[in-house]
């Protein structure tokens, strides 16, 4: 399959580049998530709902090198990945309304550790699968990962399939090699002024380690090895007392219900409004608001502030407080109700951003988001961090400067996280310091580098409330990403 998979790219590369076609259809964000340039219109029949589609190709490979300060012997230890790959994404024209989209993903992995040492993977485990290593002896993930039907009219679009789903809780994160998508109904509007409306019913989730489909809100517990914890979900900010076992055994059915409402009728004025429930289990609101205030001299102070609400229907009797089941200092140890807050201020002005935040976890739960929407995104989140545990306070200090003439957009970010000395669930505080550059070619438009670079100091001497002396959480990390779009 990764063979086809890669001839398949190949051969849509080239007959692209042959046939003089503008490469133009996309552009990437920053974030490396696309942006759609040109897209498939309307058309009179079925013979030309095929005819009229276009493919958009995309070719990337990554790299990561990770550091630990001190290595431990069963779960840590310096490492390097390697992905190389792309996506062939296909849309259909719109007949009547009614179009269909389909993309195809490969990561494949030439260069590796020993299969023995799948266990240490951290930032890179992205780019290939821990589970498909010792199960299946394979390095590489091929999948479908997105093949959706679509209905939209006048502003309103209904999908149904396998997608990517963009809200505050559900990202995806496509930093990697293949975006995290789901299985499931959503419906988009924006047929209302200045507003836009998303709702969504999930189903399944497949993260961007994983080769299948898995369930949304499941730790996989089976029982046939060790390595069977990465069969479900297994994202880092999953909570692993909710064992698929345990939902099976009270007959919870882990599904999600999400909607979302944006809306900007006020001038420079943006509020957002989302609830995101698991039944029986959790539910999340979040309310965000933004204001631009525009100076005369060219100068811009966006304020910001985000509030979230997480609701216990019965998760914390299940799993606990601690998303690592590790209850030592939480108040309420059986119940997940918990808030958080975060706020930032930006000074603007013409290629330069300053950035200062800060954010606030509640002294009661730590926040359920395994679906890569992160709770401080955009506020206080460093290159891969998790600052939303109970009693965890977080300050940032963040720098962009876009070289425009240069096509190099560069930022740092610096964070101090303060985690609960005496949770023993929760990490050692930390200082993060990251640096990014992401470089758009001159010559060549279509081809993008990045380069991402992390230096974590933090704590080796914090005593939890048990007594365990907490592991030094400092590690210095490489990344670097090529990707070129057709």
């Amino acid at each position: 399959m990764k063979k086809i998979t890669c001839f398949i790219l190949l051969v849509a590369f080239l007959s692209t580049v042959l046939s003089g076609e503008d490469l133009t259809k996309r552009t990437l964000q920053n974030s490396m998530n696309e942006t759609y340039i040109k897209l498939p219109t309307s058309v009179n029949s079925l013979d030309e709902m095929f005819q009229e589609g276009i493919f958009y190709g995309r070719f990337r490979f990554n790299t990561f090198a990770y550091h630990w300060e001190q290595e431990r012997r069963s779960s840590r230890k310096d490492h390097y990945t390697f992905g190389l790959g792309g996506s062939l994404l296909y849309k259909s024209g719109y007949f009547r309304g009614v179009g269909i989209t389909t993309g195809l993903y490969t990561t494949q992995n030439p260069i590796h550790m020993d299969d023995e040492d799948a266990n240490y993977y951290k930032a890179g485990k992205g780019v290939l699968s821990r589970y498909d290593i010792l199960e299946k002896g394979r390095y590489g993930i091929t999948s479908l990962a997105q093949a959706y039907l679509e209905y939209k009219i006048a502003g309103t679009s209904l999908k149904v399939g396998r997608q990517i789903v963009e809200t505050s809780f559900t990202k995806s994160n496509d930093t990697k090699m293949i975006p995290n998508t789901f299985e499931g109904i959503t419906f988009f509007s924006s047929s209302l002024p200045k507003t836009t409306l998303k709702t969504a019913y999930l189903t399944r989730q497949k993260l961007r380690d994983h080769s299948e489909f898995h369930h949304l809100l499941a730790y996989s517990d089976r029982l046939n090895s060790d390595y069977t914890k990465w069969q479900e979900n297994d994202d880092a900010g999953m909570h692993r007392g909710l064992t698929l076992s345990k939902l099976k055994a009270k007959g919870i059915d882990d599904k999600l219900y999400i909607a979302q409402i944006e809306n900007r009728s006020i001038d420079s004025f943006t509020w957002i409004a989302n609830y995101t429930a698991v039944p029986d289990l959790f539910s999340l609101t979040l309310l965000e608001g933004r204001y631009v205030w525009q100076l005369a001299n060219g100068f811009k102070i966006k304020p910001a502030l985000r509030y979230i609400m997480q609701y216990d229907d019965g998760a914390g009797a299940i799993g606990g407080a601690n998303l690592k089941t590790n209850i030592t200092g939480y108040k309420a140890s059986d119940s997940v109700n918990s808030n958080m807050w975060a706020a930032r201020m930006d000074f603007a002005y013409e290629a330069l951003k300053v950035r200062l935040a800060y954010s606030k976890v509640a002294d009661e739960a730590d926040l359920i988001v395994p679906w890569r929407g992160f709770p401080t995104v955009g506020f206080t989140r460093a290159m891969a961090q998790y600052n939303w545990y109970a009693n965890t306070k977080t300050t940032m200090l963040r720098v962009d400067y876009n070289f425009e003439q240069a096509q190099l957009y560069t930022f740092v970010r610096y964070a101090i996280q303060d985690f609960d000395d005496e949770k023993s669930g929760v990490q050692s505080d930390s200082n993060v310091l990251t640096l990014d550059l992401i470089k758009r070619s001159t010559l060549y438009p279509n081809l993008y580098a990045k380069v991402r670079m992390a230096y974590v100091k933090g704590k080796d001497d914090v005593v939890s409330l048990d007594g365990i002396t907490k592991a030094d959480p400092s590690y210095r990390e490489l990344r670097f990403e090529v990707n070129y779009l057709f």
